[in-house]
């Protein structure tokens, strides 16, 4: 593949010249892989064959964990990596990849690729929000990044919240009400009524499937840990009979479904709120909204959230791209994004909460404020 041509020095270039360089590099590279394999021109068809894939590896494990063909050690993680692509298929959705022109076909796979991983808002909900993603990342009122930690400082709770979005709105209730009013504000409403309307949206995040997940796994996590601790104690717990018919149920439910959800949850929140810059970037600036994670030691992270890390910094510059596509083309693009000077495995992000600015410290410029 031969690369556009530069005008100019790469030192010279603005990072809105960088950005269109990369967009030219990357859209090149699927075009001509699109020549090389028309095959892949079939977008609905290949979206739906891998939704079709993932939902059958799902309840194909869950029938040979019930049949005590597959120990549980091994259910969970694989049912994580399969939920690991509805997850992209559900991005690609959003963007409208697939069925563009069939409405009611993108909302069903939408809707089968969230029943597949109910620990996620409502991605009907998060349309708009992952859309505004794209135009304010890493400001106030990017509520999908925020939302799942980025720009918290590192500690327990910020541990907590990645791996339980229901945690990340317990664990800051006053902070997660400021969020929603700057993302309810950057949407511009123009009465009372659009007002309500977005209000409204964001208190139906979780309803309903959210809301019985975590109540089921809240429950089994709960159930469990006072048992253990009755019969450590040497006090254990005569349960009711149907408490544990119903436990059985949530037991079977908590292998095949909910935790592997945990897992998947975790680590796309873990690599997606650290690869994405928080609180001192340039509005609508794409060489500053984001950073390739690709060492070797994320591969345990990727295996369960598809090689986000990887590959996301390529969306942000080339939006329409199907993740397949971004995976395949990688090498190329990353190579583009290095050139243009976009940052590589930025881990000391992690102890700047997310900035961009590599001498910012936690605490030291909010004490700095406090003090003028």
């Amino acid at each position: 593949m031969s690369q556009p041509t530069l005008t100019k020095p790469v030192a010279r270039m603005s990072d809105a010249e960088k950005t269109a360089h990369i967009k030219k590099v990357v859209l090149q590279a699927g075009q001509e892989l699109r020549e090389k394999h028309p095959w892949l021109l079939h977008q609905n068809t290949i979206g739906v064959a891998i939704m079709a894939f993932a939902v059958a590896g799902m309840l194909g494990c869950a029938a040979l964990y019930y049949f005590d063909l597959l120990p549980w050690w091994a259910c969970i993680p694989l049912v994580a990596m399969f939920a690991s692509l509805t997850h992209e298929l559900e991005h690609d959705l959003i963007h409208l990849m697939y069925f563009r022109n069939k409405p009611w076909a993108n909302d069903l796979m939408l809707l089968i690729g969230w029943i597949t991983r109910p620990s996620t808002i409502s991605p009907f909900v998060r349309r708009r929000m992952h859309l505004h993603h794209h135009k304010h990342a890493g400001t106030d009122s990017d509520l999908e990044e925020r939302g799942i930690t980025n720009g918290e400082r590192w500690g327990l709770k910020r541990v907590l919240m990645m791996g339980d979005a229901m945690l990340a709105v317990y664990l800051r209730p006053f902070k997660m009400r400021g969020m929603v009013r700057e993302y309810i504000k950057a949407q511009k409403p123009q009465s009372k009524a659009e007002v309500k309307a977005l209000v409204r949206e964001q208190l139906s995040t979780f309803m309903p499937l959210g809301y019985i997940h975590y109540t089921l796994l809240h429950g089994f996590v709960l159930f469990h840990a006072v048992s253990f601790g009755a019969q450590w104690l040497g006090m254990p717990i005569v349960w009711p009979e149907f408490v544990l018919s119903f436990m059985q149920v949530v037991n079977f439910l908590a292998v095949v479904w909910l935790l592997p959800n945990v897992i998947r949850t975790f680590s796309l929140h873990f690599v997606s709120s650290n690869m994405h810059y928080f609180g001192d970037i340039e509005d609508g600036n794409i060489m500053q909204q984001c950073q390739v994670w690709n060492a070797w030691w994320l591969a345990p992270f990727h295996l369960f959230c598809f090689n986000f890390g990887s590959t996301h910094a390529i969306h942000h510059f080339v939006v329409k791209e199907p993740f397949y596509i971004r995976q395949w083309t990688a090498p190329t693009a990353h190579k583009v994004l290095r050139e243009m000077g976009v940052r590589f495995n930025d881990f000391g992000s992690l102890r700047r909460a997310n900035r961009w600015d590599r001498d910012y410290r936690p605490g030291r410029q909010q004490d700095q404020l406090q003090a003028a």
